[in-house]
């Protein structure tokens, strides 16, 4: 059994596949960010799951992409996480840019592959390895135009007193925004970023609204200023996007990246089914 593995802060998508690329299962966990839970909570995230649990013995080979595993040392953490849960399997950990690169862009051409979904990430595919200009240093201090930093910049409008009252009134019905209640999520629960990021719900309900369309489109910018930028043949190439604000504001981002004379390419909101064309194909 061949076990695909598409991580984010929030959610880990799973696909199990038999020898012939037969689907066997699907099923979803809690994200597994080495960034932001640690071995225990992961172990219980995966042993939630009766799927994954009752078939760890007959997993051969798992191939886990992940936010969080950017670094080698978050690699080996969860290779040796997954190695203790799936004894008999051999394990294969990169990045979730990969993941990306591969279901966009199945047949490998030269390309920038971006992620916008509870975080962010940008990385250059020169058809076998991706390259990376900017090292994430997480959602705190980077993470442009992801839904946890569309949270901040609501949450900030809000107490800041900078959104219109008609949005103010709309926000403070759909969540609580009591102070105590705010902090508790950011500094006593695990994966703040993935609380933040429920509120980008409100931002996409309401994109049309000026002042929201104002904070996307300055976000958007912002992403391709300090991301795709970087890179010297960023006007020659695809740029594919994958994850939910990509997804759903994939109008306003076709319309940033044309004023910035870049190409969109493919935006998909999930990786997990390219990615069994990708190992179907390789």
């Amino acid at each position: 059994m061949k076990l695909l593995v598409d991580s984010g802060a929030t959610k880990a998508d799973w696909i199990a596949l038999d020898e012939q690329g037969n689907r066997l299962f699907t099923t979803q966990t809690l994200g597994l960010s080495p960034e932001v839970i640690g071995r225990e909570e992961a172990i219980e995230r995966l042993e939630a799951r009766f799927d994954i649990y009752n078939n760890r013995n007959d997993v051969t080979s798992l191939y886990f992409y992940g936010a969080g595993c950017g670094t080698d040392r978050m690699k080996v953490f969860m290779k040796n996480l997954f190695q203790e849960f799936f004894p008999k399997a051999e394990i294969t950990v990169k990045e979730d840019t990969y993941a990306a690169a591969y279901a966009t862009n199945p047949t490998e051409e030269k390309a920038i592959i971006c992620i916008l979904g509870t975080g962010s990430n940008c990385s250059y595919f020169d058809g076998e390895e991706l390259h990376q200009k900017v090292q994430s240093l997480g959602y705190i201090a980077m993470d442009d135009c992801s839904g946890n930093r569309f949270g901040r910049d609501l949450l900030r409008a809000y107490y800041f007193n900078k959104m219109p009252q008609h949005l103010v009134r709309e926000f403070a019905q759909e969540y609580d925004l009591d102070p105590d209640s705010i902090k508790h999520n950011l500094y006593k629960e695990p994966n703040p970023n993935a609380y933040l990021a429920t509120f980008a719900k409100f931002l996409i309900q309401h994109k049309d609204e000026p002042f929201i369309k104002d904070l996307i489109v300055d976000a958007m910018q912002t992403f391709v200023d300090n991301y795709i930028t970087q890179y010297d043949n960023a006007h020659e190439v695809p740029v594919h996007f994958v994850g939910s604000i990509a997804f759903y504001l994939k109008a306003e981002l076709a319309e940033v990246l044309a004023k910035n004379n870049l190409k969109l390419g493919n935006v998909l909101r999930r990786p997990i089914d390219g990615l069994i064309e990708y190992h179907r194909i390789n």
